[in-house]
C-alpha cells in the first residue's frame, strides 16, 4: 500500500486536535471549529479534514451530526475493545491485581538482539520500564515484565513510579489515543540462572513469554510488553465456539 503526503496530513491535524481536546482548548461540550475554518488554519483540503475528524471519532473523542457541527464528547471507559477470543479488560484485570515492582526506567536505543526478539525498528528510541509483578497477597514473584513504550508517549515515565496497574490506560488519558488492537504472542523459553533466582525457581526452568504488542487507531505501536512467567504460574484458557452457518 502506497502511503501519500495527504495520508499523512490528516493523521498530523488529527493529533494536533486531538492533544488540543486533552489540553482542554476545546473542553467536553465545546464545538470544534467548522470544516472550512480548519481547512484554512491548517491549509489542507476538506477530505484531510474530514479524514482527521474521522480518526476523532473513532478515538470516541468527538460525535458529528449534520447542521449540528462536531462536538466534544466525554471518553467512554475502555471496555469495548476485542481480540478474537480474550478481550483487553482481562489485561487489565491482570495488571490491575498485579503490581509492578520497578527495576529500572530509562530511554535505550533499540540494539540488534532487542529488534529480533520483539519485532522493534532497531536503532529507535524507546523508553524501557524492566521490573516484576507480584499481587499484593501472593507468596512468590509471578513475572519479569519488560515495557517497551514509544517515544511519542515516554513522558508517562514520570507517573509510573507512582502508578499501580496497567499502562496503556495512562498512555490513553495523557495523550489522548485509544488503543484499539492488542497483538498477543506466546512461546516456551528456558529461564537463565539469573533470572530464575530472582524469579525463585531451578535455574533451566521453563517458561512462557507473553508478547503483547499495543497498537492506536492511528497504527502506530503505543508500546510493547514482554511478560516472562514460570511455566507453572501461568495458564492460558481459551473458549471456542462454532458459529452457526
Amino acid at each position: 500500500m502506497t502511503v501519500t503526503p495527504a495520508d499523512h496530513r490528516y493523521l498530523q491535524v488529527a493529533r494536533t486536535l486531538r492533544k488540543e481536546i486533552v489540553d482542554g482548548i476545546y473542553p467536553v461540550g465545546s464545538q470544534l471549529p467548522t470544516e472550512h475554518e480548519l481547512c484554512e488554519r491548517f491549509s489542507v483540503s476538506r477530505y484531510t479534514v474530514r479524514e482527521a475528524l474521522r480518526r476523532l471519532r473513532d478515538d470516541n473523542l468527538v460525535s458529528s451530526r449534520p447542521r449540528a457541527g462536531t462536538l466534544v464528547v466525554p471518553r467512554s471507559a475502555p471496555n469495548s475493545y476485542a481480540q478474537e477470543n480474550m478481550s483487553i479488560n482481562d489485561l487489565l484485570a491482570f495488571a490491575s491485581g498485579a503490581d509492578l515492582d520497578i527495576d529500572s526506567i530509562r530511554m535505550i536505543s533499540v540494539d540488534a538482539e532487542l529488534a529480533s526478539r520483539t519485532g522493534l525498528p532497531e536503532g529507535e528510541e524507546w523508553l524501557a520500564v524492566l521490573g516484576f509483578r507480584q499481587a499484593v497477597d501472593a507468596e512468590y514473584t509471578h513475572c519479569w515484565t519488560e515495557y517497551y513504550i514509544n517515544r511519542a508517549y515516554a513522558a508517562v515515565g514520570r507517573l509510573l513510579q507512582r502508578h499501580t496497574g496497567p499502562v496503556f490506560p495512562l498512555i490513553e488519558d495523557l495523550f489522548g489515543v485509544s488503543v484499539v488492537e492488542v497483538h498477543q504472542e506466546i512461546g516456551a523459553v528456558v529461564l537463565s540462572p539469573e533470572l530464575a533466582a530472582r524469579l525463585d525457581v531451578g535455574a533451566g526452568s521453563a517458561a512462557l513469554e507473553i508478547y503483547r504488542t499495543y497498537k492506536t487507531s492511528d497504527g502506530d505501536v503505543a508500546q510493547l510488553t514482554v511478560n516472562t512467567h514460570p511455566a507453572s504460574r501461568f495458564r492460558h484458557s481459551t473458549t471456542l465456539r462454532r458459529v452457526k452457518g
